[in-house]
This record gives C-alpha cells, structure tokens and sequence, in this order.
C-alpha cells in the first residue's frame, strides 16, 4: 500500500481536497480527482480525454466518436473480446461516450477489482492497435448506429435542431458524423487524432467510491498510469460560438405518423451562475407531470402524449428547448400552446410559489443523483474539465435557494420568449402557423 510520504514525492502540486474530492497532479501531468465514500462496495473510476466533435474539421466529422468506438478492438495485449470479458466476469461494467468536449471511458467495479479497472482502462485508452481491419468493421457499426437515429425521429429531430441553431459552427455537428464522413475516416486518421490528443496532459481521472485518494494513486502506479510519457499536443480549438438568428425549418419525412417539433435557443455557459435560474424554470415549464405544458399540452387539450423541456450547458455556451411530437394535424395547435406558456413566462415571470416548488424539485433531483458512486464520479470530473470549484451539495442547494423572482423573471424574458426559439420540425408535413 503507498503511504503518505511516498503519495507526496509522486505528485507535481500538493493535493488539494475540496468538496470532499481529493485532487493530484501527477509529475506527468496526469490530473487525478477521488471522493472517498465508505459506506459503498463499489468504485466508479473514469477517463476524461480533451478531445471531441467541437475539436473537430468539417470534413473529419465523426473521427472522435469512430475512435472512442475504435480502441476497444484491441490493444497488443487484448482482443475485443479479451476487453469485454476482463471487467464484466467480475460482475462490472465498461463504458464509453462522447460528448460535444470530451470522450469518456469509464469502469464500474467491486471496490477488490479497482486495480483490474484500471489496468484495462490504461490499456483501451492508450494502448489500441487501430488496426485498419478494426477501423473498419467499427466504421460499420457506427453506420448502423447513424441508421438508428435516422429511424428514431425523436433523435433525430434533436440532430436537426442542433445544426439549424450553430449553423457551420462545431457545436452544431453530429457527434455521430454523416455518411460520407465517417465512410471517408480510415485508420491513419484515428491514428493522428489519438497520437495528438490522448496523452495525460489532455486526460483527467476520477474516481469515487470505496477507495481512498492515496489507495488510489497505488493503484494507478502499479497499473501504469504514472509511466505514461506527457507527450502530444492540443485538439483543433473552435471559434466562440453564435446562434444563428431564430428561424424554422422543416424536415420531411412521409414515412412518420407524428410531426415531432423542438423549439429552442442558445443560453449560457456551464460556468455561469444563472444556470441554476434556468434549470429551475426548464423543470417549470416542462420537467415531469405537473409541469405548464404537460398539463397544458397534454392534460388539458390532449395534443401529445410526452412535452418536455430539455437544457445542457458546454464550456462556451448552453442550450434551452422544448421537444414534442404531435399528429400532423394538431401539431400547429401545440405549438401554439407552448408559445402561449412561454410568452407567459417571458412576460411575467413565474410566482414565488411555483418558484419554491421549483427550488424543491430541483434540489430532490440533485440530491438523488448524488446517491450513486457514478454520480459522484462525474461530478469530480465536472469541475476540472470545466475549470470551476467543486462544490458541496449543500453548497449547490444554498445556490439553488437563492434563485430569486427577479433572476427568475430575467432569464425568462433572455432566454424563453417564443421569437428567440429556433424551430425544427420533422414530419409529413410543415407547420402552417410558422411558414
């Protein structure tokens, strides 16, 4: 087991433990954060790699997700198979995804197999073949896995929407990538992105659950993690992003029975404090049964079976909306209610009562979220890939009760006043009130 003393010689900045996470630089620069949580038999460990579809070129669309998929094939000491069965015979689980920032992989294990998650991890994420036969049968899967949005227009209306509100910026890119680019994508492209881009110094891990920092940072010596050379450079920086001005567009698709509709703008950063304000309204508007437009949309005039709202905030902007999808021809009249709620909210901001159940739903949502060691985990990670202090729930459940009607009633009039939606809508037809 490491002690203490030989902890500090390994690290490059003393640890800092804030919010009850532990966070170490290691003299790689590899950056490690860990919330020990005793009460719990498992541990939730994670890589955060700097790299994904915003970072991307036009033309190379996709090659982040392609990649992610890719490394999972085989490593010089793994086959695909190997790599599936090395954590899930231990009753765990491997994982991966990417994101608009960043690409995850991520192990949830018995606390006993900590040390087998992270060798596995160690190997996937910095050691693949990228073999161009692996490249290829994965640029099958992800074919299929674009088929699959294509035939679920409740994905793809949110695909549709993205791209009409950033334009040619890379936030409004599929993550997925097209056909044509992902058919394009060959293994000397997965090769350069991963040579360039996953190397420690563009990597956080975190981790949480039973296991204590300095057990960790044993762990992550002994496995390798420590050894791996700081060498590469940077990902393809975007420029800052703006919205294109608020316009519809419609998407035909004869084959559907619904019209499925999102309306939606660009809001504010993951930093900025007024995100709390409108995840509160978001919840409001359109966050479960009681919420303005369930009751409105669909237990008062039966015009959808599911309207809700939606938000997510990235490192240089964020995004409000709501999504539904309709009849054909009831699907004006549905617009039409949600404009009508979200005037109403944009003119008058929302009583002091609603907004105390706000504040009340919103805090049961975080509260319960941070049950879990996968929670806990990405809530690590958040602060560091997003340069913020990580903060105590108490801390974030003070925040979320000091959401005023004044702040209330100011993001409303920015962010939901229907003129400033962009809309999309995918159906068999347009929608005849916004033409």
């Amino acid at each position: 087991m490491i002690t203490a003393e030989s902890a500090e010689r390994r690290v490059q900045t003393p640890p800092r433990i804030e919010a009850g996470v532990r966070r170490t630089v290691l003299p790689n620069g590899l950056t490690v954060l860990s919330e020990h949580m005793p009460w719990v038999r498992s541990v939730a460990l994670g890589t955060w790699v700097k790299s994904a579809s915003i970072h991307e070129p036009p033309e190379k669309m996709g090659v982040s997700h392609l990649l992610e998929h890719a490394v999972f094939k085989a490593t010089p000491t793994r086959s695909a198979k190997d790599i599936a069965l090395s954590l899930e015979v231990l009753g765990g689980s491997l994982d991966a995804y990417t994101s608009r920032e960043h690409t995850s992989y991520q192990a949830r294990v018995l606390d006993e197999h900590a040390t087998q998650a992270a060798e596995v991890l160690a190997d996937v994420v910095f050691r693949p073949l990228l073999r161009e036969s692996d490249v290829a049968m994965e640029r099958k899967v992800v074919l299929e896995e674009i088929s699959m949005v294509e035939d679920t227009p409740d994905d793809q209306v949110f695909e549709l929407h993205n791209a009409q509100l950033w334009g040619e910026h890379p936030y409004g890119y599929s993550i997925l990538g097209t056909r044509e680019t992902v058919t394009a994508l060959t293994a000397k492209d997965l090769r350069e992105l991963h040579d360039g881009t996953y190397h420690v110094g563009q990597v956080v891990v975190a981790a949480a659950g039973n296991i204590e920092h300095d057990a960790l940072l044993d762990v992550l010596d002994r496995t390798g993690w420590m050894t791996i050379p700081a060498s590469g450079g940077s990902p393809r920086q975007p420029s800052q992003p703006v919205a294109v001005p608020p316009a519809y567009a419609h998407h035909g698709r004869r084959d559907q029975s619904q019209t499925h509709v999102v309306l939606g703008t660009a809001t504010v950063p993951h930093r900025d404090p007024r995100r709390y304000a409108i995840a509160l309204v978001s919840v409001l508007l359109g966050g479960g049964m009681s919420s303005r437009l369930f009751q409105r949309v669909r237990e008062e005039l039966g015009l959808a079976y599911a309207v809700q709202t939606f938000q997510s905030f990235h490192l240089d902007t964020g995004i409000q909306g709501v999504y539904f999808a309709s009849a054909p021809e009831t699907a004006d009249d549905a617009v039409a209610a949600v404009n009508e709620e979200l005037a109403r909210a944009a003119a008058d901001g929302i009583p002091e009562d609603e907004i105390e159940m706000g504040r009340s739903q919103l805090k049961g949502q975080i509260t319960l979220s941070m049950e879990s060691v996968s929670s806990r985990m990405y809530r690590a990670a958040t602060g560091e890939l997003f340069g913020e202090p990580i903060q105590t729930l108490d801390e974030v459940l003070a925040l979320i009760d000091a959401i005023d009607s004044d702040t209330v009633r100011q993001v409303c009039g920015d962010f939901f006043a229907p003129d400033m939606q962009t809309v999309v809508s995918l159906g068999p037809k347009p929608l005849k009130s916004i033409l």
